[in-house]
């Protein structure tokens, strides 16, 4: 249990009993006791003292054990002491508010908190040391240096010389490369932080179900020789590089009399519609049907990955297939190099052919997204207007509005109502 404020100690000496005083960063074994003194568990108290605390305000933690009636218990006593339940978020607010995190590191708690892949934790960690408010504050320097050249020349003309058109117009567009890069990362973070999306189509009969288990390493699918097995979408995960992957195991795309089945051949077109990859499972071993022919040609024009599959028993429709098809993958999922071969091309799909880098700063949130778009847009009308041989203190409007926008990612520049939004997705106290 933490307790954080100016009256921190104050409130632990209601509820913690001990032999000894509480000394700044000592643990000290004692009593927990309610509001009438009868003990509710022992455990250790340790003080901490501001402002070298997390939330840089006085902190009382109590350690105690795990059940849920001395945690309950421990509780009441806190707030009956005086203590309140903190508001989601609550901690890491004060200590952005204390200057001991920026917001960019703040919002990278929450997504450490909800990281479900090694990936996804790796790149929130990398924004809570820093890497985007280190990024983001160059930037600001740089237009801010700008600006102080201005203004020395707009207050003494006589004086200060005004910075030349050419190397204003030059850092501008230096500094729009790197806001145009941040805005790259934002789109390669948003599948490291949420996980790619691939959906498993072909005809039926294909060994779409048999591979979903191959990729997951169990046997989560229902696998059968009849045609139209797979009536819905299973949705399953698996990791690719530390990298989530969320696979939709579909129905068999095929034309069908049967209304049960055409219901979960719409939904396997809209799971397709709505992937970032499609893989696409046709078999392989013999000549190619309309069916099998049709969603070949229905998936040439978005990424996706293309498996010839059952080669233990032939090729002819692989020896035999289209231009378009010249990059696939032939083999049969109960081949681990087969489907460590999948793996591979379903990474390379998704990752456009780049590798990832984790600790590179990226931004996290749509709101940290629009702050660098109108920091551009704001970007680009200077450059125009440097571009057009305007007197250059014309764009300091635009400088300021960009400085201004890229403050609201590090929280330089943020307001109350954009600070609820934030911490208002953490959980409870954190």
């Amino acid at each position: 249990m933490r307790c954080s404020g100016a009256d921190a100690r104050t409130i632990a000496a209601r509820v913690f009993r001990s032999g000894e005083a509480l000394r700044d960063r000592v643990a000290t074994y004692g009593e927990i006791i309610d509001v009438d003194g009868a003990v509710i568990d022992r455990g250790l108290a340790l003080a901490m003292d501001a402002p070298r605390t997390v939330t840089g305000e006085d902190v009382v933690e109590l350690h105690v054990h795990g059940s849920p009636v001395v945690a309950r218990e421990t509780l009441r006593a806190l707030l009956h002491a005086g203590a309140r339940a903190a508001g989601p978020g609550e901690f890491t607010r004060r200590a952005f508010l204390n200057g001991k995190l920026d917001l960019s590191a703040a919002e990278a708690v929450a997504d450490v908190i909800d990281a479900e892949s090694r990936a996804a934790a790796r790149a929130a960690q990398a924004n809570l040391a820093g890497a985007l408010r280190d990024a983001v504050d160059g930037v600001r320097a740089a237009l801010s240096s700008v600006l102080e050249e201005l203004a020395g020349a707009i207050d003494y003309p006589d004086e200060v010389p005004e910075p030349a058109r050419e190397r204003v117009h030059a850092l501008v567009g230096e500094v729009d490369a790197k806001l145009d890069a941040l805005i790259g990362d934002w789109e390669r973070g948003r599948f490291v932080r949420e996980g790619l999306s691939l959906a498993i189509v072909g005809p039926p009969n294909a060994g779409k179900s048999s591979l979903l288990n191959a990729l997951l390493g169990e046997e989560r699918a229902i696998v059968s020789a009849t045609p139209g097995t797979t009536r819905d979408v299973i949705e399953e995960s698996f990791a690719i590089d530390g990298v989530a992957v969320r696979v939709l195991d579909t129905a068999g795309l095929r034309a069908s009399d049967d209304a049960i089945e055409r219901s979960g051949i719409e939904r396997a077109r809209r799971a397709l519609d709505g992937a970032a990859v499609a893989l696409v499972v046709v078999d392989g071993s013999q000549a190619l049907d309309a069916d099998a022919r049709a969603v070949l040609e229905n998936t040439r024009s978005r990424a996706r990955v293309v498996l010839f599959n059952k080669r233990d028993l032939g090729a002819a429709g692989y020896d035999a297939r289209d231009d378009g098809e010249r990059d696939a993958l032939s083999g049969t999922v109960f081949d681990g190099a087969a489907v460590d071969a999948v793996r591979r091309a379903v990474a390379a799909a998704g990752w456009h052919g780049e590798s990832l880098d984790f600790a590179r700063p990226h931004l996290a949130s749509a709101r940290q997204a629009d702050a660098v778009a109108r920091a551009r847009e704001a970007l680009a009308h200077a450059r125009v207007t440097l571009a057009a041989g305007e007197p250059v203190d014309l764009i300091v409007p635009e400088l300021f509005a960009a400085v201004a926008a890229l403050g609201e990612i590090t929280g330089a520049a943020a307001t109350e109502a954009v600070l609820d939004g934030i911490f208002s997705r953490f959980c409870i106290g954190k």
